[in-house]
């Protein structure tokens, strides 16, 4: 069964991943698939390289557009095209 991120696995997703952590250690640790790890690091890409020489990421950032997301696709809902 599919697991949703919170806020707070984000938080420590952040830290595992600025600690130099591989994606496979990550999701191995917090429970989660390769892709669903891959999928947060895309969301929350701050496009910057961090020390470790990678993307860049940032829980509250991937929050954000994951919400944005979420409203963007509430409001098609609620109006669909006529």
């Amino acid at each position: 069964m599919a697991k949703h991120m919170t806020q707070d696995d984000r938080k420590v997703l952040e830290a595992r991943y600025n600690a130099g952590q591989s994606v496979a250690g990550i999701a191995s640790a917090m429970g989660f698939s390769f892709s669903a790890i891959y999928k947060e690091l895309k969301r929350g890409d701050t496009g910057k390289m961090d020390t470790n020489g990678r993307a860049g990421y940032s829980a509250v950032l991937g929050q954000q557009r994951l919400y944005h997301t979420k409203q963007r696709l509430r409001y098609r809902a609620d109006n669909p095209a006529e």
